[in-house]
């Protein structure tokens, strides 16, 4: 076989999502300041979004917003702060570069596997493999 004939068996091969363009967007959050404290009502929808459990996204945001914080039976994010929707916005836009989006092809059709000690980003639109950080 020649490289074209190789070339074309390859992308034959790759899944549909690789030649989708269409664009991944992430939920903005969606809430209200009551007192003292942040409710987001649509944090169950961002983590579904992301394809991300909830508790890992969760333990993220409230640590990068050094602030308490609880989802309670209702499903909404409870935070022990006064904080604006866009600096929240931009914490979970930060989680996404580091544990969603493919660092290789930008796509967001990646899972997070434990192999041994360590955690790996797995692409599966182009198959990029890459070591994160470990639990947050």
């Amino acid at each position: 076989m020649d490289y074209a004939q190789l070339l074309k068996r390859a992308r034959e091969q790759l899944p549909e999502s690789v030649f989708e363009k269409e664009r991944f967007e992430i939920p903005k959050t969606r809430g209200r300041i009551e007192r003292n404290k942040t409710i987001i009502t649509n944090f169950q929808q961002i983590a579904s979004t992301l394809r991300r459990p909830q508790d890992h996204l969760l333990k993220y945001v409230l640590k990068e917003l050094a602030t308490p914080g609880e989802i309670n039976r209702s499903g909404l994010l409870i935070l022990g702060a006064k904080i604006p929707a866009s600096r929240i916005n931009d914490k979970i836009k930060q989680y996404a570069h580091e544990f969603v989006f493919c660092i290789d092809c930008g796509k967001p059709d990646t899972e997070i596997k434990r192999e041994g000690e360590f955690s790996f980003l797995h692409c599966s639109a182009c198959g990029a493999k890459h070591p994160v950080k470990s639990k947050i």
